[in-house]
């Protein structure tokens, strides 16, 4: 940049930025080091090095951005049981709802009562509302419309689609999650 005699640049001080992997991030760096070993299929001095310092980079990145500690990730870790049980039931009940669904639409004497249901549900966290919003959705028959804090709007080709009771065995293990 060119500055005419007499003008200052405009000089921005970055704050100061220190990071030391801790003994908790050190654990994070093997864990992903030890993935990148087995992606690569091979051990050479190139795949070693590189893998080390992405590793490590990632975890300076995740701890920097998000705040993410190794305990954050082997505490998601712990309740990947339930999230794959969650998916195991989703896919359940959206192959029921599409068998429901095809029976409806053919049966051309029984007209279809179309409602939009609201509701509250006592999910706490944001990522488990935004699964059980998007579950709904997924399924056939249902639209989630709105989703606010814990009110949801669900259109519903009829209301019977839709179960919002305690029985509901993907909110069972939503709240698992959350726990």
């Amino acid at each position: 940049m060119c500055y005419d005699k007499g003008q200052k640049p405009d000089i921005y001080i970055l704050p100061d930025f220190e990071y030391e992997i801790e003994t908790e991030h050190g654990g994070m760096v093997f864990l992903l080091f030890i993935f990148w070993i087995i992606l690569n299929g091979k051990i050479t001095p190139e795949v070693v090095i590189f893998g080390l310092v992405l590793t490590a980079l990632i975890t300076v990145f995740q701890r920097v951005l998000f705040g993410r500690t190794l305990k954050d990730d082997l505490r998601a870790l712990q309740k990947s049981p339930y999230f794959a049980a969650f998916l195991a039931v989703l896919l359940w009940e959206i192959l029921k709802a599409n068998i429901k669904v095809m029976r409806m639409i053919p049966k051309g004497e029984k007209k279809l009562q179309p409602v939009l249901v609201t509701f509250r549900t006592d999910l706490k966290t944001d990522f488990c509302r935004f699964l059980f919003a998007n579950s709904i959705t997924l399924t056939p028959g249902t639209i989630t419309v709105e989703a606010e804090e814990d009110v949801f709007r669900v259109h519903c080709l009829e209301e019977k689609l839709l179960d919002t009771s305690d029985s509901n065995r993907c909110l069972k293990l939503l709240r698992k999650m959350e726990a």
